[in-house]
């Protein structure tokens, strides 16, 4: 069976990329094949999970694009453990570490090891002694457990890498998160696409494989050795990433995407079973309203001064300001709704209701935290045992009815079921990141509505903010076939709303 998958993989790998230079006018996404053998899981999976391992299996090197809370990590697993892929290397976030760990034994049954100091010169004898086939890191650590050494060339290239050779033993390499590899130019990426070059089964697990032009799929492509598959790097560009929005071919792309290594299901589509969710955002009056006029008149004079320059390289220097100050006036509003958000708090928590709260600035998760002691926290501060323990005391124990969070250590990965209720003082710049902080509680295990509060500062730039957030348009629509954002362009954004006073 396994050679079979292996003969159909190479035939649709020599037919797509004979068909690279052809035009279509139908671009129908073919259904997804169906799992034909025991999933050999402990627990049982969705059709719609089988249905994305079956499609792993026969592609091997692929992007699992569900939207969160689909249940990719069970998808990967079942692939690897099917195709029996051992041994396996998880590169993760670092605060996912624990939780991979976990979904492999609660999974599949297997142990798996976390690499630290203590076993980076010894994890491979683990797999030669048949006690661990698994082995976990994260993106930061690659470079100290799979990197010999790193030549200071002037440009910096693959040649520049010298990998351990221990790389070789992998079978498998599954991903997660692999959009923060989308950069074509970081170590961190090239990192990866050196330990996953030549491997069998490369898993890409990401909720936004386009995070702001098609571009970002290029080395997310050229990791798992697919980028040949769609003409190579210059016809991908020509072809695909044309225009003042670098995507182009949207439709195209989705094709060849679904019909060579990418799969993704929304889920309304897929689990019914799931309750909806709503949005709901309340205006407040801030408590510091001079203290953000003052730093409003200071952006508007900027943008003056922007809007003036002449010289392209004196506009790119005004451009960081803009965004700095942007990201001032945020702060003033998040910390002007802290009284009045504390006592939205109190009603949730005081009712025997839990709550789950998202903040971008360590400072107001900090103020946050004085007001509500009890509190448990998951941000930068905190490292990936304390995570861990945070998120189970949250879910487990009755008595914890708050957990605070940041946008980069929460806002992915986690699962916070326990409450159905989820609460923004501050919020991010995309819409995805605000869908995928959502979507902690709206996930696989949630047995109620969900509801999510946004708390805006009335008369601060929260409103328009919010809505270019929900706005939901972006090049992620047309190639991924879901509702996501691009990233907008903060100075435009500050040009727009304040269009009147400049």
């Amino acid at each position: 069976m396994m050679a079979d998958w292996a003969v159909q993989t190479r035939i649709c790998s020599r037919v797509q990329h004979k068909v690279t230079t052809r035009e279509y006018n139908d671009y129908t996404i073919p259904d997804l094949p169906k799992l034909t053998v025991p999933h050999g899981l402990l627990l049982e999976p969705y059709e719609y999970q089988k249905e994305g391992i079956a499609y792993a299996l026969q592609h091997k090197r692929c992007i699992f694009g569900d939207q969160p809370g689909l249940g990719k990590t069970l998808q990967a697993i079942g692939t690897v453990t099917i195709a029996k892929a051992y041994p396996c290397l998880v590169i993760c976030p670092a605060a996912l570490k624990i939780n991979w760990q976990r979904e492999f034994k609660k999974f599949a049954g297997k142990n798996a090891m976390i690499l630290d100091d203590r076993n980076k010169a010894s994890w491979h004898r683990f797999f030669e002694t048949k006690c661990c086939n698994i082995f976990i890191t994260n993106y930061e650590s690659l470079k100290k457990f799979f990197v010999l050494k790193v030549k200071e060339d002037a440009r910096f290239t693959m040649k520049s890498i010298e990998f351990d050779p221990r790389i070789s033993l992998f079978k498998s390499v599954v991903i997660d998160e692999s959009h923060k590899c989308k950069s074509t130019k970081t170590q961190q990426s090239k990192f990866v696409e050196g330990i996953c070059k030549g491997k069998e089964y490369i898993l890409e697990l990401t909720g936004t494989p386009v995070v702001n032009n098609n571009t970002d799929l290029i080395q997310q492509l050229k990791i798992m050795g697919r980028l040949e598959d769609f003409g190579g790097y210059k016809y991908f560009v020509e072809r695909f990433c044309d225009g003042p929005k670098q995507s182009s071919n949207v439709k195209e792309l989705n094709w060849r995407l679904s019909s060579t290594c990418f799969f993704r299901r929304e889920k309304a589509k897929v689990l019914t079973q799931l309750p909806d969710k709503s949005r709901q955002y309340i205006e407040v009056d801030i408590s510091n309203r001079k203290e953000y006029d003052k730093a409003e008149a200071d952006l508007i004079q900027y943008l003056r001064t922007y809007k003036n320059a002449d010289d392209e390289k004196v506009a790119k220097a005004l451009r960081g300001e803009v965004m700095v100050k942007m990201g001032i006036l945020k702060a003033i509003s998040a910390r002007g709704k802290i009284k009045v958000f504390s006592e939205f708090i109190h009603d949730v928590i005081d009712g025997g209701e839990k709550l789950i709260v998202f903040a971008y600035l360590k400072e107001v998760v900090q103020e946050l935290k004085k007001i509500f002691p009890e509190a448990v926290t998951v941000t930068g501060e905190d490292n990936a045992t304390q995570k861990q323990t945070a998120v189970d005391r949250f879910q487990n124990d009755p008595s914890c009815k708050l957990i605070i969070l940041n946008y980069k250590s929460g806002g992915t990965g986690l699962t916070l079921t326990a409450s159905s209720r989820v609460a923004f003082i501050e919020f991010p710049w995309t819409f995805s990141d605000c869908e995928q902080a959502e979507d902690r509680a709206h996930r696989n295990g949630q047995k109620n509505n969900v509801n999510c509060y946004y708390y805006l500062g009335k008369d601060t730039i929260d409103k328009y903010m919010y809505d270019v957030i929900q706005t939901k348009k972006g090049i992620a629509n047309g190639v991924t076939g879901t509702d996501d954002v691009v990233k907008e362009n903060v100075v435009d954004m500050a040009m727009n709303l304040f269009n009147g006073r400049i």
